[in-house]
């Protein structure tokens, strides 16, 4: 019998109507001898069982709805969630059933398995894991993902600096299968390296696939610049729709160094895409001359909370202003924030200003959002946080 934590006389709200999170203040009394992590079921005031999750006495997120209604967290309850959630994707063109296909597998709340994130490269599973509560359940996540999946190799790359709010330590490893680094893996017609051990995330950001898939459409014939590159995805991606260049500039050189690879997996000459190890924001101080009739901007989260919210602002504001200087008339600008802490309307209003700064005019041809492996719940709004505009500049 799992223990019992009680709403207090009207919070029901947002539970009722399936959002995940139950805040502390929403709880009445919290019983000590609770444990960090441990499985709960969330009940109103008449003793009616919402919802079964998991409790953390450190986050203002005090429980996490893994089931609207009672259950029973085992390995067969994973199963099932599994099963659910390839069921779900096979709707979707992500190559289900190709066994080197490359697509996230479980994407936390919105596929019922809060705090978990599992992406799958070819025959190897990675996943991550952020909450203590899916912390104490992780041996039976990895046998159903075992048994389900019949991978070669299940990595964890649980290093996320939201483990310590949840008084975990950082976590990278082999839960099961071989030892694995690099893994090689298909999207679409293209072929791509994820570094699964030592990557950013868990080594390949399969997030921006339809913005890769839909960027290819205006890159023929174009000069590209490729800031944040990481490994070269939109390079490749772009080079395959017959772009004349791609300049790749990012802060880490062994992230650049991938690009060959890429590069080689695709039949794509290399004499094709230059790389520049430096600071992006650096590097756009110096430069202001209209040189490029292409240019992708995909930053990491400028915003990670709300305590960041002016000071990403600015940094989206001044990232894109300089960017745009430097764009040539009729140029295709692919910009995207993957703050969820920043709206699509604030993304848009930093434009309008940013655009107009750099004399330039804006005309939307594309608004692209996270990929469908990625879903967004209407239960979650949380869960849509990747957002793109693919734009033509006038000048």
């Amino acid at each position: 019998m799992y223990p019992i934590l009680t709403l207090k006389p009207g919070k029901e709200g947002a539970l009722g109507f399936h959002h995940p999170w139950v805040f502390s203040g929403a709880l009445q009394g919290i019983p000590r001898d609770i444990k960090q992590g441990a499985i709960v079921r969330v009940v109103d005031q008449q003793g009616k069982i919402i919802g079964t999750g998991t409790y953390s006495a450190h986050s203002m997120i005090a429980v996490r709805i893994f089931d609207f209604g009672e259950c029973t967290l085992d390995q067969g309850w994973f199963a099932a969630r599994f099963r659910r959630a390839e069921e779900r994707r096979r709707w979707f063109d992500l190559g289900i059933g190709d066994p080197v296909a490359g697509y996230r597998v479980v994407f936390g709340e919105t596929d019922g398995i809060p705090g978990l994130v599992v992406d799958r490269y070819a025959d190897v599973l990675v996943l991550q894991v952020a909450t203590a509560g899916t912390e104490s359940l992780k041996e039976l996540i990895v046998k159903a993902l075992a048994d389900f999946y019949a991978p070669r190799a299940i990595i964890e790359r649980s290093d996320l600096p939201v483990r310590r709010e949840e008084g975990l330590n950082e976590a990278v490893g082999i839960l099961y299968g071989e030892d694995v680094d690099r893994v090689e893996f298909r999207e679409g017609d293209l072929r791509f390296v994820a570094d699964v051990k030592s990557g950013q995330k868990t080594g390949f950001f399969l997030d921006q696939r339809e913005l890769r898939r839909r960027m290819m459409h205006y890159a023929a014939d174009r000069d590209v610049l490729n800031l944040f590159s990481y490994t070269g995805s939109f390079a490749v991606a772009a080079l395959k729709a017959g772009a004349r260049s791609v300049h790749n500039i990012d802060g880490s050189q062994s992230a650049l160094d991938v690009i060959a690879a890429q590069l080689e997996l695709n039949q794509l000459s290399s004499s094709l895409a230059t790389t520049e190890c430096t600071d992006v924001f650096n590097w756009l101080s110096l430069h202001g001359d209209p040189s490029y009739d292409m240019m992708i901007v995909d930053p990491p989260a400028l915003i990670k909370s709300h305590r960041d919210a002016e000071t990403g602002s600015k940094a989206y504001h001044f990232l894109n202003r300089a960017a745009l200087r430097l764009m040539r008339t009729d140029g295709i600008f692919v910009t995207s924030s993957c703050s969820a802490h920043y709206s699509e309307d604030d993304f848009a209003v930093m434009l309008r200003r940013a655009s107009v700064q750099a004399g330039v005019t804006l005309d939307i041809l594309e608004t692209v959002r996270q990929s469908a492996d990625h879903p967004i719940s209407i239960y979650f709004p949380e869960s849509l946080y990747l957002k793109s505009f693919i734009c033509q500049v006038r000048r």
